[in-house]
Formats: structure tokens, sequence, C-alpha cells
């Protein structure tokens, strides 16, 4: 197989250009006819395959992906003509390739898991284990359905982590742009006329007028220190371990955000887990499964410990107990479903239970941040004008009239 590049027309006349995996120009041209587009111009990009995978896909495309095909499996259409209703119509011009290749997969005796899992970056590791889990069970329809459900509250879960995250950047970066105008425009002006005014400054007053000399003189620094810091983490994180479980840790103690962000990454384990208990993989499974969801090495760690646990024939909900993962209330949750054989309807209890303590918690977080900045900007405003009038005021009292 070879990937082409390729220039095609639609039957309304419309151009559409791409790549696609091909044995050759007239296999090329086929597949194309299969997605209702003729062939202009063409050639062989490289010789590798997998890089179909690669392409960015957003969650809508694949929550209308699963929930099309949920729809098409229960009124009981062919995999294979199901795939190609979708590729069809499917605008999204990557995606349509994918499932073009998929397709092209299935023919050739791959089962539907094994054919997503060459595309790791639109298919990940949960996905595809659902999606065998289901060919397994014959409950197909019913993983796709599920699959449709978690990816859509996965994206409100991502949209929730994000209003955390940038309301605190926004307002932070105005009360800093405030802090250096003051320090390099206004500061510097006011500066002149008080060393004029001559007599003895005030501490607070040189402190200001330190900080201003700096921000003036090394602004760059201001911009390339931070900058350098963020990405200098960064790389750090990526390639040691004990880097990366530092910061983890770090950052599920941060005052207001780490207990937030804990329960956000707790909640989506629990979602994850109870889909794939309920589609039937096995609990350790589902476990290694989960480490790699959790996205957060001191969690990793914690499910490493209660498989470790599970393993040596401790239960469930104590393996859960002892790691150390949930607090007292979940635990119960965990031993209730255990015990009542409803594993899975604890877990999504517990999601729920999550999600609703996280729109609480971020909704008290977002209170609080707005007085708080307000505060260190008054402080920063305080300081100046003390600084500045402060002078003036001992020299006006000084004069004798």
């Amino acid at each position: 197989m070879s990937l082409f590049q390729y220039k095609a027309i639609t039957s309304r006349g419309k151009v559409r250009t791409g790549n696609m995996d091909a044995a050759n120009v007239a296999d090329l041209e086929q597949r194309l006819l299969r997605m209702g587009l003729d062939l202009v111009t063409c050639h062989i990009r490289n010789q590798t395959m997998p890089t179909l995978g690669v392409r960015k896909v957003q969650r809508i495309d694949l929550i209308n992906f699963c929930f099309h095909m949920e729809q098409l499996i229960q009124a009981g259409v062919p995999l294979l003509e199901g795939l190609a209703d979708l590729r069809d119509s499917m605008e999204h011009p990557r995606f349509r390739e994918v499932i073009a290749n998929l397709i092209d997969e299935v023919e050739g005796g791959k089962t539907l898991s094994a054919a997503m899992a060459e595309h790791p970056v639109v298919f990940d590791v949960l996905f595809v284990n659902l999606i065998k889990a289901g060919e397994v069970t014959g409950q197909l329809g019913e993983v796709f359905a599920s699959l449709t459900s978690t990816i859509k509250w996965q994206d409100e879960l991502a949209s929730t982590t994000k209003k955390i995250l940038i309301f605190p950047a926004f307002v932070g970066t105005v009360v800093f742009g405030v802090t250096f105008f003051l320090m390099v425009y206004l500061v510097p002006q006011l500066v002149g006329f008080i060393k004029e005014m001559g007599g003895e400054l005030p501490f607070h007053t040189r402190a200001l007028i330190a900080v201003s000399n700096f921000c003036v003189n090394y602004w760059y620094l201001l911009l390339i220190v931070p900058l350098s810091l963020f990405f200098g983490i960064k790389l750090l994180t990526a390639t040691n371990s004990k880097a990366r479980y530092f910061f983890d840790d770090w950052k599920l103690r941060i005052w207001m955000i780490g207990p937030v962000l804990k329960k956000i990454l707790l909640s989506r384990f629990a979602n994850f887990f109870a889909m794939m208990y309920a589609a039937g993989i096995p609990i350790l499974h589902c476990l290694e499964i989960s480490e790699g969801i959790v996205g957060n090495m001191v969690i990793k760690e914690a499910l490493q410990e209660v498989g470790t646990s599970i393993r040596e024939g401790i239960g469930i909900a104590s393996g859960f107990e002892t790691s150390g993962l949930f607090p007292p209330l979940v635990v119960r949750m965990l031993k209730i479903g255990e015990s009542t054989g409803a594993l899975d309807s604890a877990l999504l209890n517990i999601s729920y239970f999550y999600d609703r303590d996280i729109k609480d918690a971020i909704g008290k977080v977002q209170a609080l941040i707005e007085p708080i900045m307000t505060v260190v900007l008054g402080a920063v405003l305080g300081w100046v004008m003390l600084s500045v009038l402060g002078p003036i005021y001992d020299t006006i009292s000084k004069i004798k009239m």
C-alpha cells in the first residue's frame, strides 16, 4: 500500500483534495468512486501506511459517527453498508478517508476493532477495546450508544475544565498587564517629580522605584522567563518520570484548583471504568486501560496499587479503600455495588456524584477568584499611590506658611 495525494471532483463539480492509501492508481480510483469522487490527478507521497491516523478529528465528528453507527446497527443494517453510508455522508474529508480505510480493512478480513486500531489518534485504546468487547458479546450497538454518551460527557468535562483554568488565567493576565503598565509608563514619570522635591524617600517608595527600574531595563525578562519555565517544565515532565510525578502531585494540591482537578480526573475514571465493565471487559484489564486515560501519575500509581490488591484476592471496594484514592462515601457506594452485583451502576453513580460536586466547586472557585484578583490589583494600586503621594504629602506638610 502507498499513500497517494489526490485531486478529485464531485458529481457537482467541486474540487476535493486529500490523501488515501491504495495499492495502485486503479485501486485509488475505485476507492474514490465509492466516495462519489472522480480522480483528476494523483501522486505518491511516501510508502508508509499509518499516516491516516494522525489527522485531527474533532469530538463532534466522533459523536456523529458513533450515533449513526448505533442507529444503523440497531436497525439491522450490515456493518459494511453502514460504514459505506457514513463514508458517503461524512463532511469531514479526513475522517471520510479514515472510514474508507476501515471499509477496505474489514472487507480484507479484519474485525472493526482491529481496523480501528490502525488509527490510534482517531480511535484511542479505550475506544478500540470497547468495540472489541462489543464484537465479542454481540452488543456492538449498545457499545456505540455508550460511546456516544461518553464522548458527549467528555466534551462537557473538557469545557468545564477550561472554565476553571481560563478565567483565572485571563484575570491574572489583566492584573499583570495593568501592573506592568504602571511600572513601565506611569511610575517613571512620577519618580522624576518626586526626586526633584528632595528629602529622604521612605522604604516603600525606594522599593517602587527599584521595581520600576527593573521593569524598564529588563522588561524582556518578564516575557522570556515565564515562557522558558513553562517549556522547561513541559520538557522535564516529558522526559523524567520523577519530575512528572512531582508536578502531577503538585497540581492536585494547588489551592482551590487542585481539589477540583482531582474530582475531574476521578469522575473521568469512574465513567470510563463503568462503561468498560458494562461492556464485559475484565476488571483488571479495565484498570490497566484506565491508567492511560486519567493523565496523572499520582492517580495512575494508585490504580496500579488497586490492581495489585485485587490480584492478591482483596475485594474491589477494599482495594480502592486501601489506596486512598476515593473518599469514604464513594468507597461505601463501591461496596454496595460489589455486594449487589451492580458495580457498573455504582460507578456511574460515583461519576454523577463527582459531576455535581465539580459544578458546585467550580462555581465557588470562580466566585472567590474575582474578589481575590480585585484585592491584588487594589493592593498594587494602593502601593503605587502611597509611594508616590506619601513623599509629596510629607514635603507639603513641611512647608511653613
